[in-house]
């Protein structure tokens, strides 16, 4: 395994490191300076400028797209609800396709609010990413599953293991990686006991799409938004990320951190400063 000393083209920013606090296109240009060869923008932000204005900067700034953030859950209480859900997924795949994404990240939903059918909102996240794939295969764009950890599975996502998401990708496209793989976001999935012989099945599929980096913090106060910058957890960076190449992952190393109380009160470009400096040494 390369070290990421001085590869930081090899590495992106997700932009909700950095809080959603500008505009994209600022936030862009900045995460270009700092020397980054990649960024990860999320839907709200390409849709507030535009996507074809977006597709020009990115192109300007040679800045590669990781993954584009994220889908609307496919799970929901009623037909028109999961309906309205792809119709809008599919206008999302179209500008991932225009910022030329690597892949289209797939946050598929929890358990329909005032259900308790577990099995059935995993029925219906099958039965939408199925949906997808035909649109998803004509523009060519990916769609990666990011499996969230287990305390997420009532509201955010059913789907909890990289074994989990390999199961749905071998059942819905299973003679074609291209376009139906993973996301790997350690901070979710750090605490599996199969997790390193779940990144070799992925690899060995050919599933493996995005790996996305921050920490877990032993004291965390906040599911969602106190994920700790790497190196300042609990989490061996450098050891995932050996097992992540061993299996054939060559992707981008990309930074995605939850930190309104931390990290989103430091100025951006030291952010991105610290952001570079860790994934150097810790990752």
């Amino acid at each position: 395994m390369e070290s990421l000393e001085n590869r930081l083209h090899r590495c992106a920013i997700n932009t909700a490191t950095l809080g959603h606090r500008e505009p994209l296109d600022v936030t862009l240009d900045r995460i270009a300076r700092a020397g980054f060869g990649g960024v990860a923008p999320w839907r709200h932000e390409v849709e507030a400028i535009g996507a074809s204005a977006v597709a020009r900067q990115l192109r300007a700034l040679q800045l590669t797209v990781s993954g584009y953030c994220r889908s609307t859950y496919l799970t929901g209480a009623t037909n028109a609800e999961r309906r309205a859900s792809i119709d809008n997924n599919i206008k999302a795949l179209h500008d991932a396709a225009e910022v030329d994404a690597r892949c289209f990240v797939m946050v598929v939903g929890g358990v329909s609010a005032g259900s308790r059918d577990l099995a059935g909102a995993r029925t219906q996240v099958e039965e939408g990413i199925a949906q997808l794939l035909a649109e998803a295969r004509k523009l060519r764009i990916a769609l990666a599953i990011e499996p969230l950890h287990p305390m997420y599975a009532a509201d955010r996502s059913v789907v909890n293991t990289i074994g989990q998401a390999l199961a749905l990708c071998e059942a819905i496209a299973p003679d074609d990686p291209s376009i139906l793989g993973i996301a790997i976001d350690i901070y979710h999935c750090w605490w599996d006991p199969l997790l390193s012989e779940s990144i070799v099945d992925a690899g060995r599929a050919r599933r493996i799409l995005a790996y996305h980096v921050s920490d877990w913090l032993a004291d965390t106060k906040d599911m969602l938004m106190d994920r700790g910058m790497m190196g300042d957890g609990v989490v061996d960076l450098k050891h995932f990320r050996h097992r992540m190449e061993e299996a054939g992952y060559d992707g981008m190393v990309e930074v995605e951190l939850f930190s309104r109380d931390r990290w989103w009160k430091v100025q951006p470009d030291e952010l991105l400063s610290v952001c570079a400096q860790r994934l150097q040494l810790v990752c």
